[in-house]
């Protein structure tokens, strides 16, 4: 991998300011979100946090962190590579944890868009940057190109799922009795 760093890195400096600055500024939202809605504390809410708002701040984490990888003043593309393969091949080994686990919840079971936004979007996103970083050593152009939309994709993914949890949680609550324990997705 002979590419300069800079010369290709530079033209993606506002776009990776700008994603890094949203994922923050919306992974600091889900703390805020999930500090309100934390009423109920039992097994099933743990369960529907670790299946359904904690991988959200992670891909939220995700985007923040590539951003910052790809904000970096590195010398040559290798070292970026590096870590943003890894990056993505975490994410994928994360994606099927979820799937694992949304596959086993007693109290809810996902629906297809469930299925689809919680886990297939991010595996796509993290397969995307994955091989965006592997395409850094053969065509970096294009290969950032990727890696952009993985990152975008996993950003658009997360809000969508953020804005899922807060809806289900606000509507679940309206329509439960107060002497009702079921919960699910949090």
């Amino acid at each position: 991998m002979t590419h300069s760093a800079p010369s290709f890195l530079s033209a993606w400096s506002n776009f990776y300011v700008m994603t890094g600055s949203a994922a923050a500024a919306l992974t600091g939202l889900m703390f805020v979100v999930i500090t309100l809605v934390t009423g109920e504390r039992s097994r099933t809410t743990r369960d529907g946090l670790s299946t359904f708002s904690t991988p959200t701040v992670l891909h939220f984490g995700a985007v923040l962190l590539i951003s910052a990888m790809l904000c970096a003043p590195w010398h040559s593309l290798i070292h970026v590579a590096v870590l943003t393969g890894l990056s993505g091949l975490v994410g994928l080994g994360y994606a099927v944890r979820i799937a694992f686990r949304a596959s086993k919840l007693s109290t809810y079971k996902p629906d297809l868009e469930d299925w689809i936004c919680y886990t297939v979007l991010p595996l796509v996103a993290y397969a995307t940057i994955l091989a965006g970083s592997i395409g850094l050593s053969v065509a970096p152009a294009s290969a950032l190109f990727a890696l952009a939309g993985g990152v975008i994709l996993l950003i658009f993914t997360g809000i969508h799922n953020a804005w899922d949890v807060v809806t289900y949680v606000t509507i679940k609550d309206v329509d439960s009795a107060p002497s009702s324990t079921t919960s699910s997705r949090q």
